[in-house]
């Protein structure tokens, strides 16, 4: 079987035990702050699991799409060195909600891999848990009793609750697993060596490739365990693993799986796969991670300087620098693989070519781009090395941090100068930001107090901005900023952040107690509201209040943004779709696709667009619970990587029509005026809008007139362009005159200073702070060195407020002083730093206080030298 035709075996067979096929979730997580990507294949189910939704459907299967980079599943400098992580691999899943267990799991699993898959039994290995001492835990014997009738006792294994017992997270569902193992090595091996002494061992020939877990627990906040009222069953299978075994390959790499991006690779470069394991490194790491990215950028996540974006940018730099260093790639080369994806994989995911083409332009835009970067990384580490023979553990990690410099790469690269990194110190920097980046997200969540039974996500607030509602639950939760408190309501007028618009803000009332709401989110199915603090007594029934004025705001904002998104299609054209917003009170921010900067009369154009819509006072049509595929038959747009359920909330404005579940005004004649405040770039093929509407937009043109009138005042013209174009000809005159006398004394200056330079150790030295420009000094230093070849010069200035230290050091000097070095150790006096050349180099500080200091600190140092 290719691997189309296994995915599709695997659904089949599922399909044929009663199981619903559902498609796989985005790659990316909008509604689950716990989670940047979907890592598992339970992700998408994760509000069922711990009761939070409803079953709809008790037996499901799928195959998900997982992203596995950061945090707890961190692979990713494991990837291409072995050949059986990934970033991003597909996960084969059943799953049972409440309805079959253990037996059925096991027989299934069983029957496909010997039956459909063919597998050899004798390759075949399980582990079931083994129990735990701690959590009062007996081993797993059901489950063992159950492999019996398939399988030899021999090959039935006891794991460790590191390897057998599965948990979400500190807290929630968990339970025992039971996973199986799959020996490829070749007969000989097998012969010499048992099997069952390499599972969980890795060994990259003894693999597990499917796991089935069996939630019968919950893990409370103070680590106890209590048994699930149903409990569930959740296996995953990696489908790349499942695709060499069926092969019987000895890689990930020689299935059919990656083999397309290889051979692709392979004619670009001119190399070969499978003869120089630099080369098959390289290869490996680029045939994963175009995975990897190109899902992400289908489903929404471009890349980007920070959050899930960073991760995404870091994936594909780590696949670039690899194609430049190690295959010789100097031009866009991942991108070239993107139609290589879509062959093999569009059938089973459509986003891939519909969006095929914005996949390969936003690669191709960050790989130029960071080629550009590589470029001034390597540049920086030449300096570095010129300065020392050790690269230090800091200078190392910004080459890392900044540039996608790995270790191993800056650690080829000074080995092949005869230089050396101070790997300590690497480890110690990355350490350094690790702890950081854990103390900044830490945080730890107190258990539920339940008061009532209850759905926590019933909203009322498309109708109400009060309610009565009854308090369901409860909790503390400690974060790196401090306690918060978190509730649920049911029924609550309170609106949760989703859609882009921020959550509402507003007041409960406890009995004769209001405590303020800070914020309103959604987390696993539950509308949680964020209180300022605890009550005094936490009462069974509320009152609940929603800020009005900051609700109508919102509301007129996220309108806007509707209107906003079809202007752009309309002017710009419908390739343009939305990339992301945030809708406040105070502003809208919309990102969409589209490759070039938009024009003053596009702007025009599109703000014309809006303001025609708001004139005719369209009013809003809102249609609840729409059948999905009825709403795409109304025209709705979608916004691509939104999960949308069985049936959504369809808004219209004349013919302006989107899936939305956001707060919206009556009609668009509430939104005058509407102002663009400004358009940019956020990432490639990316442009971001920012605007105001209603209330906000009339404060903002209200201090954009006071702003001219004072501006016309004080110009007392008109025409205060005129004046300013007036000023900046005379500030350029004067400039240029200034410098032009500057460098007249600095020429006068050459003769006092070489006559006051001090002979020592063979060389001659002076320094100086002179009344002249920056511009002037460096002539100086760089005119004095070049016709004294024995002058080292330190020439310190006064500019706008700061210092300036301009070393230099002639010909035959360079050989005692590099600039540079000294320099940078120097600028501490001044408190700046700086850098340069053996020849030249400068620095800058905020004190020009301590020149004094400087020059004294370079007279003492020169005197120390033989």
């Amino acid at each position: 079987m290719n691997p189309n035709e296994l995915r599709q075996a695997y659904l089949d067979f599922f399909a044929s035990k009663g199981h619903v096929i559902v498609p796989s979730a985005p790659l990316v997580i909008k509604d689950d702050p716990t989670l940047m990507f979907t890592n598992a294949g339970m992700n998408p189910f994760k509000d069922v699991f711990i009761g939070a939704k409803p079953v709809v459907h008790a037996r499901i299967a799928d195959s998900q799409k997982c992203l596995r980079v950061s945090g707890k599943h961190n692979d990713l400098e494991e990837v291409g060195i072995d050949t059986y992580h990934h970033t991003l691999f597909e996960m084969l899943g059943n799953w049972s909600f409440g309805d079959y267990f253990k037996q059925e799991a096991i027989d299934w699993a069983w029957e496909f891999l010997t039956q459909v898959c063919q597998l050899e039994k004798d390759r075949l290995y399980v582990t079931v848990f083994g129990g735990d001492q701690g959590d009062g835990l007996a081993a797993d014997d059901e489950a063992k009793g159950m492999w019996l009738k398939h399988i030899a006792a021999d090959r039935i294994l006891y794991g460790s609750k590191k390897d057998n017992f599965w948990e979400m997270g500190d807290t929630g569902p968990c339970g025992p697993c039971s996973e199986i193992h799959v020996d490829l090595r070749g007969a000989a091996e097998r012969a010499a060596v048992d099997g069952a002494t390499l599972v969980n061992n890795d060994d990259p020939q003894v693999i597990e490739i499917w796991n089935l877990v069996f939630m019968q627990f919950e893990r409370k906040a103070n680590g106890s365990l209590v048994t699930l009222p149903a409990q569930h069953v959740d296996t995953g299978m990696g489908f790349e693993r499942l695709a060499r075994a069926v092969v019987g390959a000895s890689s990930n790499y020689d299935t059919e799986v990656f083999k397309p991006y290889l051979r692709r690779l392979e004619a670009l470069s001119g190399l070969t796969y499978g003869v120089e394991e630099r080369i098959d490194i390289a290869m490996r790491v680029a045939s994963d991670h175009i995975r990897a990215v190109a899902f992400a950028v289908a489903d929404g996540q471009l890349p980007a300087s920070n959050g899930a974006g960073y991760v995404i940018r870091r994936i594909l730099r780590r696949a670039i620098r690899y194609g430049y260093s190690t295959l010789g790639f100097r031009e866009p080369f991942m991108a070239e693989l993107v139609p290589v994806m879509v062959a093999n994989m569009g059938s089973a995911f459509p986003e891939l070519p519909a969006r095929a083409d914005f996949i390969q332009q936003v690669i191709r835009e960050e790989e130029v781009a960071f080629l550009r970067t590589l470029e001034s990384g390597l540049k920086r580490l030449d300096a570095a090395l010129a300065e020392s023979d050790v690269l230090t553990g800091e200078r190392a990690f910004e080459l890392y941090d900044t540039f996608g410099f790995p270790l191993d790469l800056t650690s080829l690269i000074c080995r092949e100068q005869g230089k050396s990194v101070d790997e300590n110190g690497f480890a110690a920097a990355m350490d350094a930001q690790k702890t950081r980046s854990r103390q900044a997200s830490a945080q730890k969540v107190g258990d539920w107090t339940l008061v009532h039974e209850g759905a926590s996500d019933v909203f009322v607030g498309y109708d109400h901005l009060e309610s009565r509602a009854q308090l369901l639950r409860y909790r503390s939760v400690e974060t790196a900023k401090g306690l918060v408190v978190q509730a649920c309501f049911s029924p609550t007028p309170f609106y949760p952040e989703g859609g882009g618009q921020v959550g509402d803000q507003g007041w409960v009332s406890f009995g004769g107690e209001q405590v303020a709401v800070r914020t309103t989110t959604k987390e696993t199915g539950m509308i949680l509201h964020h209180l300022e603090s605890a009550p005094a007594t936490w009462t069974a029934e509320v009152t609940l209040t929603v800020d009005g004025a900051r609700r109508s705001a919102s509301a007129q904002n996220h309108s806007a943004t509707h209107l906003l998104h079809h202007a752009l299609r309309s002017v710009l054209g419908t390739h343009v779709e939305q990339r992301g917003s945030l809708v406040s009170p105070e502003t809208l921010r919309f990102d969409f696709s589209h490759f070039q900067k938009v024009t003053a009369e596009e702007l025009d154009r599109i703000e014309d667009h809006v303001a025609e819509a708001i004139r005719a006072n369209q009013p809003l049509v809102e249609r609840r619970a729409v059948p999905i595929a009825e709403a795409k038959t109304l025209g709705a747009m979608a916004l691509f990587g939104e999960k949308y359920g069985d049936s959504v909330r369809v808004i219209q404005f004349g013919p302006s029509i989107e899936l939305c579940g956001g707060t919206h005004v009556a009609a668009t004649g509430m939104l005058a005026p509407f102002v663009l405040v400004s358009e940019s770039s956020v990432a490639s093929g990316v442009r971001r809008m920012e605007a105001l509407s209603g209330a906000s937009a009339e404060a903002y043109l209200k201090g954009i007139r006071r702003q001219w009138n004072e501006v016309v005042d004080e110009a007392k013209n008109s025409n205060p362009v005129s004046v300013l174009q007036d000023l900046r000809a005379q500030l350029a005159d004067a400039k240029k005159k200034l410098e032009a006398a500057q460098r007249a004394q600095a020429a006068d200056a050459q003769g006092d200073l070489l006559g006051s330079a001090v002979q020592h150790a063979g060389l001659r030295w002076v320094s100086a702070q002179l009344p002249i420009g920056s511009a002037a000094a460096k002539d100086l230093v760089f005119g004095l060195t070049k016709d004294n070849p024995d002058l080292v010069i330190l020439v310190a200035i006064e500019e706008d407020g700061k210092a300036q230290a301009h070393l230099g050091a002639g010909e035959t000097a360079v050989a005692k002083v590099h600039s540079g070095n000294w320099v940078r150790e120097l600028g501490s006096h001044i408190q700046g730093g700086g850098g340069g050349q053996a020849f030249y180099a400068s620095a800058g500080g905020k004190n020009p206080a301590g020149i004094p200091n400087l020059l004294t600190a370079f007279t003492e140092k020169w005197q120390k030298l033989a």
